[in-house]
């Protein structure tokens, strides 16, 4: 059994550890509710852009955009990975690492090679621990994103598959359900699916003006889809920082509660030890004084 000294010591360093885990969850509460916000403010851009583009694309039938085409099957694929910078935020990505590994034994098993973007330095090394062909990657970004450091690291697979290197591009990210859930997926990216540029009737009503075309209209059109691609991005940025700070909020709070309860139980055991020891010692000097007597 440890002593009393063993255990006040144990006690001292989980309480430590406790403060710690604590403050780290005060600051990913604080600052989840800022990526809330950001995530929020950014879907009506996300909306608006998706509907114009949708809009434009089938007002020019004379004009498809390379985003559009469908490409010969057998070629290699693109892949842009969204993770964390950080860990302590549970299984956030652990669980999307999972679903890609499915997705990369399929590819496998089909006999396609695929190149990767990797924003964030946990997917980074994941990618790099499995071997894959890292084209680009973004780190550091910080708790904002910014557009402008993710442009530069999407334009080699955007132009690979405007100029038929890729068959396809998927984004896998984790997406921000509520505080308590962040699910996974990989969704395609390139070319862009029926799905995804579908308008509503009330949508098409109110986007159903004739547009001026300045310079032409396939230049107007190339412009659009390439901002459309890069909102997609942003919003999949945006959506994984509102679940890295949501997951790490709920992983900090696991493990303080945690803490406390083994602060508890080894007070307990503290408090036993002490009690025995002390019983010890009366036991010998009762037996000592019989022995005199």
């Amino acid at each position: 059994m440890p002593s009393t000294k063993e255990i006040r010591v144990k006690i001292k360093s989980v309480q430590n550890t406790r403060k710690i885990t604590k403050a780290m969850e005060m600051v990913a509460a604080s600052k989840m509710r800022r990526a809330q916000e950001r995530m929020r403010l950014s879907r009506p851009y996300s909306d608006k852009i998706r509907n114009i583009t949708a809009h434009m694309s089938l007002a020019n039938p004379e004009y498809r955009h390379p985003f559009l085409a469908r490409h010969p099957d057998g070629l290699p694929v693109g892949l842009v990975l969204v993770s964390t910078d950080k860990g302590l935020c549970g299984g956030l990505n652990t669980n999307i690492q999972r679903l890609l590994l499915a997705r990369f034994r399929k590819w496998e098993a089909q006999g396609l090679k695929f190149q990767a973007c990797a924003i964030g330095a946990k997917g980074l090394a994941f990618l790099q621990r499995l071997g894959a062909d890292v084209t680009t990657q973004v780190v550091q970004m910080g708790d904002r994103p910014h557009l402008e450091k993710l442009v530069g690291p999407l334009k080699p697979l955007l132009d690979g598959y405007s100029q038929g290197r890729l068959g396809a591009v998927y984004l896998a990210y984790s997406r921000f359900v509520n505080t308590m859930k962040q699910e996974p997926v990989i969704e395609q990216l390139l070319p862009l699916s029926a799905e995804r540029l579908q308008q509503t009737a009330e949508e098409r009503r109110e986007y159903g003006w004739d547009y001026l075309y300045e310079p032409d209209a396939p230049s107007v059109v190339d412009e659009l889809m390439v901002r459309y691609i890069e909102a997609l991005i942003f919003q999949a940025v945006a959506e994984n920082m509102a679940s890295e700070q949501s997951a790490r909020m709920v992983a900090m709070k696991a493990a303080s509660d945690n803490a406390k309860k083994m602060i508890g139980e080894l007070q307990l055991v503290y408090n036993k030890t002490r009690q025995a020891g002390i019983t010890k010692e009366i036991s010998e000097i009762v037996g000592g004084s019989a022995a005199i007597a």
